[in-house]
């Protein structure tokens, strides 16, 4: 008896493990508040891997802590592939590195986490309010130095990359702005949109819409050299602060444990979705 019973369960555990993946629903959990970049970019590579994984895609929004709260979520999840953290270089590179021991993040950024694939890298735009008197980011410096401390921007958090790019904007340029920190860029854009912040910095997907139709204006991109899909648009290093080179990205990890058959799954169908013309 007991060996039939020691069969049965080594039955069981082999079927378990060679189950095959996906079984049900996955989670990708982004940072930040619907409608910004990181929930855009999120719901594209959903949309992309549901058909080749034959399983709904969900993506839900746990905005917070410049995105530490989404990703100390998923760093407590089971190792399985069904929880999923969009996350990028503020949350899972700043954030850590720039805290304080006694305020380090409630996770491990390299410990608590598997990499699937980096999704995207683009550069910044910085936009300001239509109002503000200047038109390049020449202007706004000048008038930065003009009004120190007296000019605010909005960011998507403390230690979120669009906070450093202008805190690295304002030390190469020998300025001072006043920060003020949202959930997200689509939070920030709001009040700058209204006149209740004057800068922000954003992913293209974000500002670029509102600086199309006049809401905000786009002063530069924090690339090195312009980017393809606003070739109109200089970049800060041409016009006020040659070698300024800021970028960000944005990325899949899973939490640490993950099989890595599971990992490599999710990789090869991400890979393949973003790549496609209409993802690009």
């Amino acid at each position: 008896m007991k060996r039939l019973l020691l069969v049965a369960v080594t039955t069981l555990a082999t079927t378990a493990n060679t189950q095959p993946y996906p079984t049900k629903p996955i989670r990708i959990i982004a940072g930040f508040v619907a409608g910004g970049g990181s929930d855009f970019i999120a719901r594209i590579v959903a949309q992309k891997i549901t058909e080749p994984l034959g399983r709904t895609v969900i993506v839900e929004n746990r905005p917070g802590a410049g995105g530490a709260i989404a990703s100390e979520y998923v760093a407590k999840q089971p190792a399985d592939g069904y929880t999923l953290l969009l996350t990028s270089a503020g949350p899972n590179g700043i954030l850590p590195a720039m805290s304080t021991n006694s305020a380090k993040p409630p996770y491990d950024a390299i410990k608590d986490f598997d990499a699937i694939t980096q999704i995207v890298s683009m550069p910044f735009l910085i936009a300001a309010h239509p109002a503000l008197p200047v038109k390049t980011i020449k202007d706004l410096i000048a008038l930065a130095r003009a009004r120190p401390g007296q000019l605010n921007y909005g960011s998507a958090g403390h230690g979120s990359t669009n906070h450093l790019v202008n805190v690295t904007l304002s030390l190469a340029a020998n300025i001072s702005m006043t920060h003020v920190p949202y959930k997200g860029v689509s939070a920030a854009m709001t009040d700058a949109i209204a006149g209740q912040i004057q800068i922000l910095s954003g992913d293209l997907v974000t500002i670029l819409p509102q600086a199309k139709t006049g809401k905000l204006r786009a002063l530069a991109v924090t690339s090195a050299k312009r980017s393809s899909l606003v070739p109109a648009i200089p970049t800060v290093a041409e016009s006020a602060s040659p070698g300024f080179d800021t970028t960000g990205w944005f990325g899949m990890v899973a939490p640490a444990g993950t099989p890595r058959a599971i990992l490599e799954r999710l990789n090869n169908e991400m890979v393949q979705g973003v790549s496609s013309s209409d993802a690009r």
